[in-house]
Parts: C-alpha cells; sequence; structure tokens
C-alpha cells in the first residue's frame, strides 16, 4: 500500500487559479453595503480599511454604465458615514442629491443663488494659487506672463486678503477697464469683473454674507451650471469643499459626482491632483464618480501632462467600485487599474447592483442591499415610472 501525496494549497492559491472559494470580504465592522457573491455582509469604509491595512490610500473611483447602481453606491456611502459622524460635502451638478439632505435634515446650497463661499485656504499663498486656478479655468486656459505679473503686484500691495478678496482685486485694476496699454491688467480686470459682476457673479463673490458649512452634510448644487462652459468654474468649489473638510478633526468625504466635468478642465485638474495626494494628511476621502472610462481617455491629447494627471488620479485610488461597462470601455479601464483580463471581461456581464470591488490587492464581487430606509433617497428613476406604478 503507497501512500498519496497531495499538494497543499491555500485559499491565495485557489484565486490565482480563479477556482470558487468562500470571501470573507474586508472583516471591517460597520454598516452593511451588500453581499459578496461568494461569502457574507460586505463592509467597505475607506478611513477603516486604512487604518486595517487594507489599502495605503482613502480615495475612492466609482464606474459605470447610466442605470448600473453608482448613484446608489455614493449615497448610501454617505449615509454610513452620517451615522459614524463623519463630515460629508458633495458637489453635486444634477441636483440628485436632494432627498438625501433631506433626509438628513438640510437642504442643498444652490451655488450661485443661496450665497457665495470662499475657502477658508491654509495661508497667504494658498489664496494666490487659488486665484490663479479660479482666473484661469474662468479664461480657459492658463493666465499669461502680463497677467500673472500684474496679479502678483496687485496681490502684494493688497498685503492681508480681505474677506471679499476678488472684490478687492476687482476695485484695484477697475481703473485698467479702459485702458489699452497695459494690456496685462486690463484683461485682468476683466476678468475679476466677470466674478463680481457678470456671469460668475454670487459664486466666489457677492454683496450678501457667504454661506457657512456648519452641517455634517453640505451639499453644492451647481447643476445651474451643469452643461455650460462654467461647469468647470462652478465646480471648482470643491476646493472651498476640501478646506472645509481638511479643518475638522474628523475624517471627511468629499463626493466629485460626474468628475469629468473637473477632470476636463485643466486648472481643476492640476487642483485636484495637489489634493489628492495629500488626503492621508488632510484626511479627506475624496470619492471620484465616473460614467464612462473614456471620459478620462478624453482629457487633453495622448502623451499629453493632462491625461496624465487624470489617469494618475485612478491609479492612485486604492479603492474602485466597477460596475456594468460597455466591452470597448474595459481596455481602458484594465490598463489603468491593472486588472485581470478575466476581471476586465466579467464588466460587460455585470447586472444591476452588481459590482467588482478592488481594495487594494483584493476584489470582491458584491451585490449592493439597500434597505427600505436606503430607498427614500437612493432612487434616481422615479421621474421614468407611469403614475400608479
Amino acid at each position: 500500500m503507497t501512500r498519496a501525496w497531495t499538494h497543499w494549497g491555500t485559499s491565495q492559491h485557489f484565486t490565482a487559479l480563479r477556482l470558487p472559494t468562500h470571501d470573507a470580504g474586508t472583516r471591517l465592522v460597520g454598516s452593511t453595503l451588500g453581499r459578496a457573491v461568494r461569502g457574507g455582509r460586505f463592509v467597505l469604509d475607506p478611513f477603516d480599511a486604512y487604518q486595517a491595512g487594507l489599502v495605503t490610500n482613502p480615495n475612492v473611483v466609482v464606474a459605470g454604465s447610466i442605470g448600473a447602481g453608482k448613484s446608489t453606491l455614493v449615497k448610501m456611502m454617505v449615509d454610513r458615514a452620517l451615522g459614524r459622524g463623519r463630515r460629508v460635502v458633495v458637489v453635486d451638478p444634477k441636483g440628485e442629491y436632494g432627498a438625501l439632505a433631506r433626509a438628513h435634515g438640510v437642504r442643498p446650497l444652490v451655488i450661485g443663488r443661496d450665497g457665495w463661499y470662499w475657502p477658508s485656504l491654509l495661508d497667504v499663498r494658498s489664496g494666490h494659487d487659488f486665484v490663479v486656478t479660479l482666473l484661469s479655468s474662468a479664461k480657459g486656459c492658463p493666465l499669461g506672463d502680463d497677467e500673472r505679473y500684474a496679479l502678483d503686484r496687485v496681490w502684494r500691495e493688497m498685503g492681508t486678503p480681505p474677506p471679499r478678496v476678488l472684490a478687492e482685486l476687482a476695485s484695484r485694476l477697475s481703473p485698467y477697464l479702459g485702458d489699452r496699454v497695459h494690456e496685462g491688467e486690463r484683461s485682468l480686470a476683466l476678468l475679476l469683473r466677470r466674478f463680481t459682476e457678470g456671469d460668475l457673479a454670487n459664486l466666489y463673490d457677492g454683496p450678501r454674507p457667504p454661506v457657512g458649512f456648519e452641517d455634517p452634510l453640505v451639499v453644492l448644487d451647481v447643476s445651474g451650471y451643469w452643461g455650460t462652459e462654467l461647469m468647470g468654474v462652478a465646480a471648482l468649489s470643491v476646493v472651498a469643499a476640501a478646506q472645509h473638510l481638511a479643518a475638522c478633526e474628523d475624517p471627511g468625504y468629499l463626493v466629485l459626482d460626474e468628475a469629468w466635468a473637473l477632470l476636463g478642465d485643466d486648472a481643476s485638474l492640476r487642483w485636484l491632483q495637489g489634493s489628492w495626494k495629500l488626503s492621508r494628511a488632510r484626511g479627506i476621502s475624496h470619492i471620484l464618480v465616473l460614467h464612462r472610462w473614456s471620459d478620462v481617455a478624453a482629457v487633453g491629447a495622448m502623451g499629453s501632462a493632462a491625461r496624465a494627471r487624470a489617469q494618475g488620479l485612478l491609479r492612485e485610488s486604492e479603492t474602485a467600485w466597477l460596475f456594468r461597462q460597455p466591452p470597448d470601455e474595459a481596455a481602458e479601464m484594465a490598463t489603468l487599474l491593472a486588472l485581470t483580463p478575466r476581471e476586465s471581461r466579467c464588466l460587460p456581464d455585470l447586472t444591476r447592483g452588481l459590482a467588482l470591488v478592488r481594495y487594494g490587492n483584493a476584489r470582491s464581487m458584491v451585490q449592493l442591499t439597500p434597505d427600505a430606509r436606503d430607498g427614500t433617497f437612493v432612487d434616481t428613476d422615479v421621474a421614468m415610472r407611469l403614475p400608479g406604478a
């Protein structure tokens, strides 16, 4: 009688061989977001995952086709975060977070209508840099050398920035509005006038007191600028949101829905890249919500710095919730997120609410399980249903 020797294998070997195994999930404690297809309840909070060593940063990417489950997931994540005492700021480009705000006893702040906000920037230099970003975004290209020189000079003359920074700068440069000789000062004065009296008034400056961010949940509704060339400027309210969260003692979420509006604006993208890298130091989890991965590919020309920045945001996000994607989008996703061929092939076949979740080196297939309370604020199809349906 001979003894038959066999190979001792672990679940890691089974996973490498793509053999079905039990999915233990994250083993984190908290409110459930869904159920692992080959396991039990699935809990995933970016900060808890960082503390547990599952990920190296708290940034999150959520991607999927329309109706695949992105909004449901993000609203559930926000609701669970608020239940943990965290602060959340949502930049809402389509006005879809009103029900969630009401469920938590607040109302969305409609940017440009309910008031203006100037970020509580860390120092005078960061205030100068934000003005440069803001003016570059409004102009649609970087400030020229003559404009930068004029701004630097007036900024030094101004000294300590007042509460209404743009109004002060506009006042100091107003004598140049009709000046055809000092072109840098005149161009800058015209840009600033848009923020004080023109099409961008009441976004970052206004005669009324600025709005506050006192509530645990702040929804910045920028839907009035959706689909316009001003969307990138309005969406720079994320800077104000990030500075607010950075000043809080507890970790916070910054949700950037329909993020392509920010990625497509070079000035916004530059700032976002810096904020991304400081996420751990500032205690901010950026949640980047994308409809299509081709939105990232459309940022800048092949090999450009802008596209490299946009792709870098994705690579530097340790957590990704990937919902259904059409086959032609999967190749780019596989490259950016280092997905296996099997993982990229499964994406077109995912059903509604089913996601491939990547957190660090781990993977789980998760079916979202919203409860009755979630149903009061996650439904984005209400307008599509017939009366009585």
